[in-house]
């Protein structure tokens, strides 16, 4: 029996599963296959409302936020202890709902969940304030309190780590969360519930609604009852959620899309570097924000970069995702595989040259796609300036430093870079130029819970991860006492 059977994909409310208001449902589909294999509930503007009210009866009961923080981290801890015991089941329902391989989703997806939790539970042990020298003859302190309700919206690729990277610190400060995953993969969050529940989160302090963006979302977004938007997404639909926030005066946290470049020098070890280039445009299936799809290679490497990678890109492992040795599983549905399509069609009429890839792949009716390295793009093309979201790879030469930080920054992202290189000093000199939240040195998505990312640009603002991640769901009171 797999894990979403164990639980019918009601919404989770107040502690208790029930079904939408109107007893809508929507299809979940296997992207491996392109089967149909459950429905959830669809939630309307009353469910969303039915949950942002339990989460406030519970922010203003006092039983989470009332907690001291070490209280709550063990709580949070014990959760990260129950998605470790229940790894085998979330890696299943992700595997499942997102496509992704299922090695994958137990190295990474799994356990940077359980990673998530275990660091925000010691945070919440040491949430403090400080005093505050002033020449008024008074004590002067600050203290940290949570905002109150919070609403979680998080996409498709990634939905157990990037729940977790909201919920967790969200919860550590002591608010309540009412969490809206993608429409498309909703499995993960809805089992997150009943882990949250039994690790003794307090009923009505994390809520789950499944349903359409535009509708559930929306919803979410202009409810009164909100106090806080943390929003992971696209672009578009960010401006629109921190436009709808700014209305209504709320802080948010936008963390949205990426087009990376991956800077290749030519002091660096190819041989090492080409493994980093690889994963950082097929991981997750080429759907990751802070994926690395443009390559920038020093022109005396780049045809002898362009011939390692013709070689080996056809190599990576493509199939299905439940088999251990899979790299590279499908896209996690069929409007994201004919996005792909559109733009490698779109590098074609441009007279890009296709080095590999620029295809589907048939197999078991999935939406899969190779992966694809094309060269020969103008830097203006939409190909290259646009984010593809899929498993492509766009190179282009340089020749000296200068244009390479030109080149990196000539999108409107700046979410992730990358730099290869064998020499120190230029590798700190470029990373300070480049506009970007995270920067990798000799290497690719190197993430973890203590270390922040984020977006410039129209990659988003805020931190998620690190102290950072935990300041965003709180804010500063000051208290100043007279000593007259």
């Amino acid at each position: 029996m797999t894990a979403f059977e164990t639980e019918p994909g009601r919404l989770f409310i107040g502690g208790q599963w029930r079904e939408a208001a109107d007893g809508a449902r929507t299809e979940v589909v296997d992207p491996s296959r392109g089967r149909v294999v459950t429905t959830v509930a669809e939630a309307g503007p009353a469910d969303v409302d039915a949950a942002v009210r339990a989460a406030r009866e519970a922010f203003d009961s006092g039983h989470w936020s009332g907690l001291s923080g070490r209280e709550r981290g063990r709580i949070l801890h014990r959760v990260a202890e129950l998605i470790r015991e229940n790894a085998d089941e979330l890696a299943e329902l992700e595997s499942l709902d997102v496509g992704k391989p299922i090695t994958l989703c137990h190295a990474v997806d799994v356990t940077n969940a359980a990673n998530d939790y275990e660091h925000y539970a010691a945070l919440a042990f040491s949430l403090d304030g400080s005093t505050r020298d002033t020449p008024l003859n008074a004590l002067a302190y600050t203290k940290r309190e949570p905002l109150g309700v919070v609403a979680a919206i998080t996409p498709f690729n990634f939905p157990l780590i990037l729940a977790g990277s909201k919920l967790a610190p969200a919860l550590a400060a002591g608010n309540t969360v009412v969490h809206k995953p993608a429409d498309e993969t909703p499995l993960s969050a809805l089992y997150m519930a009943g882990l949250l529940q039994r690790a003794g989160v307090p009923d009505g302090v994390v809520n789950v609604v499944t349903g359409a963006g535009p509708v559930a979302g929306e919803a979410l977004l202009r409810h009164t009852g909100i106090d806080k938007i943390a929003f992971t997404g696209s672009t578009a639909v960010g401006r629109h959620a921190a436009s709808v926030a700014g209305e209504n005066l709320k802080p948010v946290t936008m963390e949205l899309g990426g087009n990376a470049a991956h800077l290749v020098f030519e002091d660096t070890d190819l041989e090492k570097a080409v493994g980093a280039v690889i994963k950082g445009f097929v991981f997750n299936t080429g759907q990751f924000c802070m994926g690395g799809p443009r390559l920038l290679v020093a022109r005396p490497v780049y045809s002898t970069l362009l011939g390692i990678l013709a070689d080996a890109v056809p190599g990576v492992p493509v199939g299905d995702p439940r088999l251990p040795e899979t790299v590279v599983g499908p896209m996690a549905g069929e409007r994201h595989l004919r996005k792909v399509e559109e733009y490698v069609d779109l590098a074609r009429k441009e007279g890009a040259r296709i080095v590999c890839g620029g295809e589907r792949l048939d197999l078991d009716g999935g939406y899969y796609y190779k992966p694809t390295v094309i060269a020969d793009l103008a830097d203006d093309s939409r190909v290259i300036q646009e984010e593809i979201f899929g498993p492509v790879l766009t190179v282009q030469p340089f020749d000296t430093e200068d244009e390479a930080v030109a080149l990196a920054n000539s999108t409107p992202y700046g979410l992730a870079s990358g730099i290869q290189t064998g020499n120190l000093a230029r590798a700190h000199r470029v990373a300070d130029r480049l506009q970007a939240g995270i920067v990798w040195i000799n290497d690719w998505a190197m993430l973890d819970p203590n270390v922040p990312f984020g977006g410039v640009k129209a990659s988003g603002f805020g931190r998620e991860y690190g102290p950072e991640g935990l300041a965003a769901y709180t804010r500063t009171k000051s208290v100043v006492v007279s000593l007259d």
